[in-house]
């Protein structure tokens, strides 16, 4: 077992709430408090089983612990998905300014932004997110990890791990219509693929950029990779916190309901309340996103 100490503003039920929003999920589980993720390091299954105690993140191996390597790899892991790398004090002093966010904040205090460290499942899975419900978005996802990724059963339940750019890389697009993607949606997520196996696209490249316009030109140069879909990956995956995906729709429906209002708020009216949230927009956008759900 490894022990990973959290900041001090981490509240993990809340993380846990975050995980566990969908039943459509399975790239990780939650069994009895615990989140139980499959990660693949250096060719071998690894499986994770996360807790809180003692103030700490404790993981633990289920399956027998690997190579002292591979629990280093495990715990770097752990720290980018939970972003724990990151100090919120200036998101929490600018909450306090802000009359919507003051009341979420003081809702969800210790939430962190759960991320999605692979690149490539940060992008392909918000290119099929695009323009269709977030229940078929998810049965997307579900069909795509079956049908080409790799998974372990262990004690009765089964792990999955998130296909491979290079698995896909080899595919053709008719192969994904046959999951029901739209023939765009196909071109698009195996064109990413086949960047990334060219070497024209990593994460490592994207944050040596640091600038977050210059990485937002880079991405939005892909084929497939709207504005939207620059600032989600960015927010998710990059740890930007100036990415602001001011079009979503989720994000709209959380302020008309913080609000009270009749309507959605257009983007002139977003931009003008999100003038306070300048550096920390993308957990802006999380906290509401947040105040969604139960």
């Amino acid at each position: 077992m490894i022990e990973i100490n959290p900041p001090e503003d981490f509240n993990f039920k809340e993380c846990l709430v975050f995980l566990g929003r969908s039943d459509q999920e399975l790239l990780h589980k939650i069994i009895d408090g615990y989140v139980f993720k499959l990660l693949k390091v250096d060719k071998e299954l690894v499986l994770l089983k996360i807790g809180y105690k003692n103030d700490a993140i404790q993981v633990e191996f289920p399956m027998g612990e690997p190579a002292l390597g591979a629990q280093k790899m495990a715990a770097k892991y752990v720290v980018d998905w939970f972003d724990l790398d990151q100090d919120l004090a200036g998101f929490y002093e600018i909450a306090q300014k802000d009359q919507m966010l003051h009341r979420v904040v003081s809702k969800y205090r210790g939430l962190r932004m759960i991320g999605i460290p692979d690149l490539f499942e940060a992008l392909t899975w918000a290119i099929m997110g695009q323009q269709i419900n977030l229940t078929f978005a998810y049965t997307l996802r579900k069909r795509f990890v079956e049908r080409f990724g790799e998974s372990l059963t262990f004690e009765g339940e089964t792990y999955w791990l998130y296909p491979t750019f290079s698995r896909i890389a080899e595919i053709d697009a008719d192969a994904l219509r046959e999951l029901q993607f739209t023939a765009r949606k196909a071109e698009y997520v195996i064109g990413v693929s086949r960047a990334m196996v060219n070497e024209e696209l990593s994460k490592e490249d994207l944050l040596r950029m640091e600038d977050y316009q210059q990485i937002h030109v880079y991405l939005t140069k892909l084929r497939g990779i709207g504005s939207w879909t620059a600032d989600y990956v960015m927010m998710k995956c990059l740890h930007q916190r100036a990415a602001f995906p001011i079009t979503d729709v989720g994000l709209h429906n959380a302020v008309k309901i913080q609000l009270g209002l009749e309507r959605k708020p257009t983007l002139v009216e977003l931009k003008v309340m999100a003038a306070g949230w300048k550096g920390w927009e993308a957990y802006s956008v999380f906290y509401l996103w947040r105040s969604l759900y139960v």
